[in-house]
């Protein structure tokens, strides 16, 4: 809600309290002002002028040469070139040595070949964003009224010397959607009194009643629909000050009309719509709720259908608005509207927010409406907007409303005691100082013993319970002015879980390693579902899903995770390193809430590392990424628990993919993306992880021993063993390490020769092997010894030779 300053001050006394002091008050009393603009902050010099001569300029063809008079003596010389400037406008002009916003100075100029002395300005060059610009003026110079005087201060006539104060108001607070609720709060805040408007309606002795009846056939949805008729109306352009209020306020003026209904809905906080009464095509209004299939064409010219869930006015056969959202264009005011049937009705929110979500309209009523307008305010509303048409658009007000009222409304009535207010606040307030509050915020109340009760008028609907009130008591009594004390009782130190502890290693290994976190949507489409699960399960749908896209929650954080590497690949960022934490959500039983498992994902691809100056590039493969989970893995203590064995997995390469598993238990995969589904997403080689992080952290490992420096040296042996081409280099490594005994310390595999000096089906692959025994020195014969075990060991159990 944007509040002028200027405004306010109609209907309050803001004297002694400048609009920076007012935003702090109203921040502490508990609703925050984003901020205050300030209109004119940096503009100097514009003045109303009146343009006395207008010549196309000799040398430019969108140039016009214009004598205009500033109020100053002789008239000046000013070169413009928008296309509406004219002879006879009074217009703004920014004199030489005027400052317009961004700190633009105006200086003498010279424009092919004619003397400048100024500039005739735009309201979008004084800082209003198009948006809020009448459309007449939006591509163009402004143009005053006929009665702006020569030489005044523009910014004056504009309204520019205002300030906005920018109001976040939550849901709770839909009372401050209007100058009048904001007056009362204010008033409340300052203890002042509030002014309000008092319309004075001279009507004709011609009856409303004569020319429109109403009927409400849905009284549920709209209990009261109070509609007034204005004969005579002379369409125009609203008064400067109400344009430019409505500007402060973020509408767009359009005509008198228009532009008072808007009016009312800033100041009252009611919707209003005008309809055009001889394009009715009736004498009646009949409200109900849209027949299945219906249509209407809106003021935006778009054709909408409708439901049964949709409310909508209608001349008794069709549509002429979409109730609360939006009117229709065949009853739309226009420039030859002589009579206006006006329209102030209150609607219950849901059927608004319904339609209003159904159709993409989210307009300034609708909003009010949602959240709740003051039934108190119909008929006052109307009243007024009567009042300025005659005023301003030279209307005659036809005597009397007319009604179709079903509302009951009664103001909520909520006692509390003395005792409570002051338990909960930590306060000592008197109960004259309780009321003296209440009576600031224009509650009316009663007092018996040390229990108030309190009458909230309806414009605070917000108010149903006894903490509402103890709230309205701090926050006017001053949060500042409530006491400050230490808590009570035992405190104990926060720290974190084991689990936790754990999960902040694995994050930060990861990222010292390379890898930036990413996070992802927990939701998916059925298609991404199930791919790369390591659970297969049936996916848990939403009930009400944003879309299909969004439709079901994942069981694998890897499809997302390529998503995010396909998106940074598109935008030419190929070296990608990539992880996530996050929930994977496994189906149980029917109508059960699914199981969520905490998962850690990887994705890389490009270069791993690279030297310009020494030309040194190393691209990423398996063997980078399994390095990665192998250091990751001796942080956590699970070095030789987990085994890495050769796989096949749905979606990845059949030849560069291995299982991990964590004491026999496949806890997750790692590998390469297969080359079909790296065709379909784009990508270059790319290589992943996706294990059960539960699994990892929630292992078991024993205390953390240390080993003395070794004093003694160790012994190396190589091997080259020839084996079948099937037989895969960790059942080997296996072999050798329970062969080895207690003296083999390391094995290691440095080679692999598959080429043509070897025979057909085989295979060569080296191995390192470390002996050593921490309490002596080793002898050739000790080694030997052991070594034999291990040749003879891969003989027998695997058919392995040493290679000639």
């Amino acid at each position: 809600m944007f509040v002028s300053y200027k405004w306010l001050q109609e209907y309050v006394d803001l004297s002694g309290v400048t609009a920076s002091e007012l935003a702090d008050k109203i921040t502490k009393s508990g609703i925050e002002v984003e901020g205050v603009e300030i209109l004119n902050e940096g503009m100097k010099g514009l003045v109303v002028g009146h343009v006395l001569e207008r010549e196309q300029h000799p040398n430019a063809d969108k140039l016009n040469k214009c004598l205009v008079d500033v109020g100053e003596g002789e008239p000046v010389q000013i070169i413009c070139g928008a296309p509406n400037v004219d002879k006879g406008q009074h217009v703004i002009v920014a004199k030489v040595g005027a400052v317009l916003p961004g700190n633009f100075k105006i200086k003498k100029a010279k424009l092919r070949g004619e003397e400048s002395n100024g500039m005739i300005c735009s309201l979008q060059e004084l800082g209003v964003e198009s948006k809020l610009v009448a459309k007449e003026f939006s591509e163009g110079i402004f143009v005053f009224p006929n009665e702006a005087t020569v030489g005044d201060d523009a910014l004056e006539l504009l309204n520019r010397d205002d300030q906005i104060l920018e109001l976040g108001l939550t849901p709770n607070r839909a009372d401050c959607l209007s100058m009048l609720g904001v007056a009362y709060e204010v008033a409340a805040i300052l203890g002042k009194e509030v002014k309000l408007p008092k319309p004075e309606v001279s009507s004709i002795s011609e009856k409303a009643s004569e020319y429109i009846s109403v009927t409400v056939d849905a009284p549920e949805d709209n209990p009261l629909y109070v509609a007034k008729v204005i004969k005579n109306v002379k369409v125009g352009p609203s008064p400067l000050w109400m344009q430019t209020r409505l500007m402060a306020a973020g509408v767009r003026p359009h005509n008198n009309v228009v532009d008072i209904t808007n009016y009312i809905l800033m100041e009252y906080g009611q919707p209003l719509h005008a309809f055009d009464y001889d394009r009715l095509g009736s004498k009646e209004i009949v409200v109900r709720r849209a027949h299945q299939g219906e249509t209407i064409t809106t003021l935006d010219d778009a054709k909408r259908t409708l439901t049964t869930d949709h409310l909508v006015i209608t001349n008794g056969n069709e549509p002429v608005a979409l109730a609360g959202v939006m009117g229709g264009a065949n009853s739309e005011v226009e420039t030859t509207t002589t009579t206006v049937l006006l329209e102030s009705a209150y609607f219950v929110g849901a059927p608004i927010r319904k339609a209003s979500k159904d159709h993409g309209l989210r307009s300034e009523a609708s909003a009010r409406y949602e959240k709740g307008v003051d039934p108190n305010r119909v008929r006052a509303a109307a009243e007024r907007a009567a009042e300025l048409l005659a005023l301003y658009a030279n209307g005659e007000v036809l005597e009397g409303s007319v009604e179709a009222d079903a509302l009951k409304v009664e103001p909520a009535v909520v006692s509390i005691t003395l005792d409570k207010i002051n338990g909960v606040l930590g306060t000592e307030i008197s109960m004259d100082e309780v009321k003296n509050i209440f009576a600031r915020l224009q509650f009316t109340t009663k007092v018996e013993g040390n229990e108030i009760t309190v009458t909230v008028p309806t414009r605070r609907g917000d108010i149903t319970i006894e903490e509402d009130l103890v709230e309205e008591v701090g926050r006017i009594y001053g949060y500042d002015y409530i006491p400050k004390t230490l808590p009570k009782g035992a405190s104990t130190p926060g720290n974190l879980s084991d689990y936790q502890k754990k999960r902040r290693i694995v994050r930060r290994y990861l990222e010292s390693a390379g890898l930036f976190q990413a996070v992802t949507y927990s939701l998916t489409n059925e298609g991404k579902a199930s791919q790369f699960a390591l659970d297969k399960r049936e996916p848990v749908k939403l009930a009400m899903p944003m879309s299909e896209d969004r439709s079901v929650l994942r069981l694998s954080i890897l499809p997302q995770l390529l998503e995010v590497v396909k998106y940074n690949s598109a935008r030419q960022n190929d070296s990608i390193a990539l992880y996530e934490t996050g929930a994977v959500f496994l189906s149980t039983e029917q109508d059960k809430l699914p199981e969520e498992k905490e998962h850690l994902a990887a994705a890389i691809t490009g270069l791993w590392y690279q030297h310009p100056w020494q030309g040194e590039k190393k691209a990423v493969d398996y063997y980078v990424l399994k390095g990665v989970l192998e250091g990751l893995l001796a942080r956590l203590g699970l070095t030789g628990r987990v085994e890495f064995r050769q796989a096949t997995v749905e979606g990845m390469h059949p030849g560069r993919t291995a299982d991990l598993l964590l004491d026999k238990e496949r806890i997750g995969f790692v590998g390469q993306i297969h080359p079909n589904v790296q065709k379909e997403l784009d990508l270059k080689d790319t290589y992943v992880f996706e294990l059960s992080l539960k699994a990892l952290l929630e292992a078991e490992i024993a205390p953390l021993q240390y080993e003395s420096i070794p004093r003694y040296p160790s012994i190396t042996r190589d091997i080259a063993l020839v084996v079948n081409k099937e037989v895969v280099a960790g059942q080997l490594s296996d072999i050798i390490a329970k062969a080895g005994g207690s003296l083999l310390k390391e094995v290691s595999v440095f080679d692999l020769y598959e080429g043509d000096r070897m025979e057909e089906g085989k295979k060569s692959i080296a191995f390192s092997l470390r002996y050593f025994d921490p309490e002596k020195t080793l002898t050739d014969e000790e080694v030997t010894k052991a070594h034999e075990k291990v040749l003879d060991a891969l003989k027998d159990q695997a058919g392995a030779v040493l290679r000639g």
